[in-house]
């Protein structure tokens, strides 16, 4: 990576990712000592500011998730470096992790699977107060009604099942357990997919209004490009594992590099340049040498097949990995 490059995405973190990979072995048989490698993450890095929304978009199984729960440790990456705040947590000791875990927390795609069916609302809100010794127990149940508030429910709702609310709701109660240990980074992993098209609109309200009053950072994942643009800062642009392309929300949608970012585009229903990929995206444990984009890229040249593009900073805040330039 170029040092341009470099020095635009570390400026004033939050949290800086550097250079991070996730693989996994995929072993063929159980007696097969043979395996291949699905390279979830490869060599990804990126910051985000005190009070920004990074929002992460790309094709199912490009490693969004993966990426989004590596950067919280939720998965242990197995190269690369995770900064926050200027301090490298990347190999730190069980109770400098869960001081980690108390500034950055996770909102999940599927709020019904996130909560358990045995815990009420109010317990489940209340389990990370417990976790990082958070209050007395009158304390804590004062502190579980004023989140049910702040996130649009009324504190009566401390006593319901999971099964007893609807999609909305539910992810009401996972966005007020994520703000119990008053965090500061929230990956939100496709936290309105699952949610009917109105209820979308007054999740996404809701994150935007929390994110004003508490100062909060978001690293916000889904593939919805509508949604990206609507709630995002920044915008990061994945596919197989790399990311290809970050630019300011604005300057990304209006004034898209990467072949890959300007077929997404293409594929919305407002685009009047329609632009369809050819051929399927390559298998994850057998990739492509040189570019991962240029068996279904129109714009490919002949180095494209051989070597590896890397990220550079063509604009000012507008990166991009392609040999185009």
């Amino acid at each position: 990576m170029s040092p341009a490059f470099l020095r635009g995405i570390f400026m004033t973190g939050l949290i800086e990712i550097q250079n991070l990979r996730k693989y996994y072995h995929v072993y063929h048989g159980f007696f097969s000592k043979k395996n291949d490698e699905v390279k979830a993450v490869d060599g990804i890095s990126f910051s985000i500011r005190d009070g920004e929304t990074l929002g992460l978009a790309g094709e199912s199984g490009c490693g969004k998730s993966t990426l989004g729960r590596t950067v919280l440790k939720l998965e242990e990456p197995d190269s690369g470096k995770i900064l926050f705040r200027g301090s490298d947590i990347t190999n730190s000791r069980k109770d400098q992790l869960k001081e980690f875990r108390k500034e950055c927390q996770i909102i999940f795609q599927d709020p019904k699977s996130s909560l358990d069916p045995r815990m009420t609302a109010g317990n489940s809100i209340e389990e990370a107060l417990v976790i990082h010794n958070i209050g007395k127990r009158e304390k804590r149940e004062s502190i579980v009604r004023e989140l049910l508030l702040k996130v649009g429910l009324e504190p009566d709702f401390i006593t319901r099942y999971p099964h007893e609310l609807s999609g909305g709701q539910q992810q009401r109660i996972g966005i007020a357990r994520a703000l119990a240990v008053n965090p500061k980074l929230i990956v939100a992993d496709e936290p309105v997919s699952a949610l009917d098209v109105s209820v979308q609109a007054q999740i996404l309200n809701l994150l935007m209004e929390l994110k004003k009053e508490l100062k909060l950072s978001y690293l916000f994942i889904a593939h919805n490009l509508y949604v990206i643009r609507y709630i995002s800062d920044r915008v990061a642009i994945m596919y197989l594992g790399k990311i290809v392309e970050l630019a300011d929300k604005d300057e990304l949608f209006e004034n898209p590099l990467h072949p890959y970012t300007s077929a997404l585009l293409s594929s919305l229903p407002s685009s009047k340049n329609r632009k369809v990929l050819k051929g399927e995206v390559p298998s994850p444990v057998d990739l492509p040498h040189g570019c991962r984009f240029h068996t279904r890229c129109e714009k490919k040249m002949d180095i494209c097949e051989r070597i590896e593009p890397e990220m550079r900073e063509i604009r000012r805040g507008h990166s991009v990995m392609c040999h185009l330039y």
